[in-house]
């Protein structure tokens, strides 16, 4: 019972988190009447909860700039918990004794005190009381103390950490040298950039994953070759996926088009396939790229990776590939990938042409969302000859977003005429009515409605 209760007591403690939307104004009139946090009990709940427990009631610490539980050596390593949405808000500031609590705290033998204390203390971007503590403690002679130093000084990201944390780049433990590498990263501090390349031949693969990261975030083409070895010839699956990633932040040309879009076509890992089709969409190269993606949307085994190949081909905008994309949405097995091969014909460059084949046909898949964005993608195409198609799935279509979506294909391909409108402005459907009252008014009422967005993204 008395570790029920103190479980209960670190979810308590922590829900002082604030709030959004339509409650956004009523937190902001309680804020003066919050709890205020209680250091000590927070610490005593901590002692002692599972690992588990502890990362659930962790997550609800307020922090800046995401991605904290992405760092390569948290205290509770053995749980690691992908990156959550963290809410930010104006930083409670915590007097003194308690920063000098927590700071105490970090040595804890206990894992969870360990975290919830450093998640605490990085909650305090502007104090610099912790930032100095973390920037004293990275030289600790613990490698657990040196660890977590590191990984609080990634949350806080004072600028006078940045020389401190390069040095940390050449500790003899992997995990500081990692956590620094991603503190670095979270700074954008281009002063460690040579020494942060430098760790892209580093022996752990969790610190090389977290430097290529790093250099990732930060604005500079000079990494590209760099990258592209690594992407090569890295033998860890998670550090070619994040080389991708890396590359498809940048403007490409010549090698590394050309690496990553042998890495689409022969990685053996699906991860590593998947974010390189992305990094491809992200460029602006076609000759190289669309061979390689549109091989990928035909024939690779994994969803993820056609589905991101047919969403970089509709980036990249080239109407060569049109049929391709057609014939994907006619026979692909995943409904994501003919979903999104639907959106990307509608993305591409041009319009008044003919509609690929397959894109009428897909006004009658089994899915919405398939044909919503079919639907969206006639209005983006604009073919006159497929009035006939988008006419016919109008007066058997029973859900309201694609009916709104075939009636603005209708009026965008032309079909505007007195005896089509006068029909649709006495349909029953009230949807239908204001869809055909947008079209009299003019195609301008339907941008960017409906507009039917990929799914997000692969990101490290």
């Amino acid at each position: 019972m008395v570790r029920v209760l103190g479980v209960a007591a670190v979810a308590a403690i922590f829900s002082m988190g604030g709030a959004s939307g339509a409650r956004q104004a009523t937190h902001d009139a309680a804020r003066a009447d919050a709890p205020t946090l209680d250091v000590s009990a927070l610490l005593a709940a901590a002692n002692g909860a599972s690992p588990i427990i502890c990362s659930l009631a962790a997550q609800s610490v307020r922090n800046y700039g995401g991605g904290w539980s992405d760092a390569p050596a948290t205290p509770l390593a053995s749980v690691r918990e992908r990156p959550v949405s963290i809410m930010n808000g104006d930083e409670q500031r915590l007097p003194d004794a308690d920063v000098d609590r927590l700071v105490s705290a970090l040595g804890s033998p206990d894992a969870c005190v360990r975290e919830i204390s450093v998640r605490v203390l990085g909650s305090q971007r502007r104090n610099d009381r912790v930032s100095a503590a973390l920037i004293q403690r990275l030289g600790a002679a613990e490698v657990p103390m040196r660890e977590v130093a590191a990984y609080g000084l990634g949350m806080v990201q004072p600028a006078e950490a940045v020389a401190p944390l390069t040095s940390a780049l050449r500790d003899a433990a992997a995990g500081v040298r990692g956590n620094a590498a991603w503190a670095l990263g979270r700074m954008r501090a281009g002063a460690a950039f040579t020494p942060l390349v430098g760790l892209f031949g580093d022996r752990d693969a969790g610190v090389r994953e977290a430097a290529v990261v790093a250099v990732g975030h930060m604005d500079s083409t000079s990494a590209v070759d760099a990258l592209t070895r690594v992407l090569e010839h890295d033998d860890a699956t998670n550090v070619r996926r994040v080389a991708a990633w890396a590359l498809g932040q940048r403007d490409l040309r010549g090698r590394a088009v050309t690496a990553l879009a042998n890495a689409l076509g022969h990685d053996a890992d699906a991860r590593v396939r998947e974010m390189s089709a992305w990094a491809l969409g992200n460029g602006r190269e076609r000759g190289t790229s669309v061979p390689a993606l549109l091989v990928a949307l035909r024939s690779d085994a994994d969803d993820a990776v056609r589905e991101t190949s047919a969403w970089a081909i509709g980036e990249l905008g080239d109407r060569s590939a049109g049929d391709a994309l057609g014939k994907a949405l006619e026979s692909d097995r995943s409904t994501r990938v003919r979903a999104t091969a639907a959106w990307a014909i509608g993305n591409l460059r041009g319009r008044g042409g003919p509609a690929p084949a397959g894109l009428i046909g897909a006004l009658k898949d089994q899915d919405d969302d398939v044909r919503l964005r079919a639907a969206w993608a006639l209005g983006e195409v604009g073919d006159a000859n497929a009035i006939g198609g988008v006419r016919d799935a109008l007066n058997r279509e029973t859900d309201t977003q694609v009916r709104r979506a075939l009636v603005r294909a209708l009026v965008k391909s032309g079909g505007r005429s007195e005896e089509s409108m006068s029909e649709l402005l006495k349909s029953g459907d009230p949807s239908v009515r204001e869809a055909a009252i947008r079209g009299l008014v003019g195609n301008d009422a339907f941008n960017p409605w409906p507009w039917p967005q990929p799914r997000p993204r692969p990101f490290p």
